[in-house]
């Protein structure tokens, strides 16, 4: 015979447990409050411990991008272990066993499932490390220029010269070219120009050279080259190169502004001219104004 559903066994059973469960949580009590005080230090420590790694790497480790990494992992490795820590104060060594399992095959999921996102990070630790490219410094990569003001395990923030701000996965950094204008004091400027096919040539190189060594003077081994590269349409190109002071792109449209105008200034106080491109229009064919017979 099949038994008949009893309410009021059911309902003591269920209270029996909630009453097991109460006094459960009235004795695990302490060590619950325990638990929770730990965690709290250890968060509490890990903020500390990562403004006096902050504070004894600074002297130490020059680039900005290394000390911040290095800073945000030992704060989740102390986080971590005060987690791990309350866990114990807990006598949860089966569910531990069990997170720290589940942890592996989580893992390997997100791993598999999360590739470009593992990729963007393992690039972050590869910059952060990288002493060519360090927070500050003026960078030229994938079609955008800019300062660099973050470098952390997803992106770098790079701040353009128009004060927007650009983000770039950091694999992009890794696997592209970029071009780094901070890393070097000294960089060399091409400037070119065109004088008219009736101008001295020896006297344009002369006076070109006096000009630009006048206002950006060489230094060591550097020298301003000259040379005519070409018979224009309506002038004889040539190209003038030179250096400066540059440690960012706007350094260099700064040095070149200044060679256009005073390569300008010495072109006209001594008559050189520099031509603007001419069109010749040939009326050579006489018409014919009689009315035919």
């Amino acid at each position: 015979m099949e038994e008949k559903f009893n309410l009021k066994e059911s309902l003591e059973g269920i209270s029996a447990k909630l009453i097991s469960w109460l006094d459960s949580l009235i004795l695990n009590l302490p060590n619950f409050l325990l638990a929770i005080l730990v965690f709290v230090i250890f968060v509490f420590l890990a903020k500390y411990t990562g403004q006096l790694l902050n504070k004894l790497l600074g002297n130490r480790v020059k680039q900005d991008s290394i000390r911040q990494i290095t800073v945000k992992v030992s704060k989740a490795i102390v986080i971590l272990i005060g987690f791990f820590i309350a866990l114990g104060i807990l006598d949860l060594n089966k569910i531990l066993t069990s997170v720290l399992a589940g942890a592996g095959v989580v893992g390997l999921a997100i791993g598999l499932a999360l590739q470009g996102t593992l990729n963007n990070t393992f690039s972050g630790i590869i910059l952060s490390f990288l002493p060519e490219l360090q927070i500050g410094d003026w960078i030229e990569t994938n079609s955008y220029a800019g300062e660099v003001t973050e470098i952390n395990l997803r992106n770098i923030v790079v701040k353009q010269s128009d004060n927007n701000y650009v983000v770039i996965p950091n694999s992009k950094i890794v696997e592209e070219p970029f071009k780094n204008f901070s890393r070097t004091t000294r960089s060399r400027v091409m400037l070119n120009c065109g004088v008219g096919y009736s101008s001295n040539l020896e006297k344009v190189k002369e006076m070109t050279i006096e000009t630009i060594s006048e206002h950006f003077p060489s230094r060591g081994n550097e020298q301003v080259e000259f040379m005519f590269t070409e018979f224009g349409d309506s002038s004889i190109n040539f190209v003038v190169r030179f250096w400066t002071d540059a440690t960012k792109n706007r350094d260099l449209l700064v040095a070149r502004d200044i060679a256009i105008i005073e390569i300008k200034k010495t072109f006209d106080k001594n008559g050189i001219n520099i031509p603007f491109p001419i069109r010749t229009i040939d009326f050579s064919n006489t018409l014919n104004m009689k009315k035919p017979d």
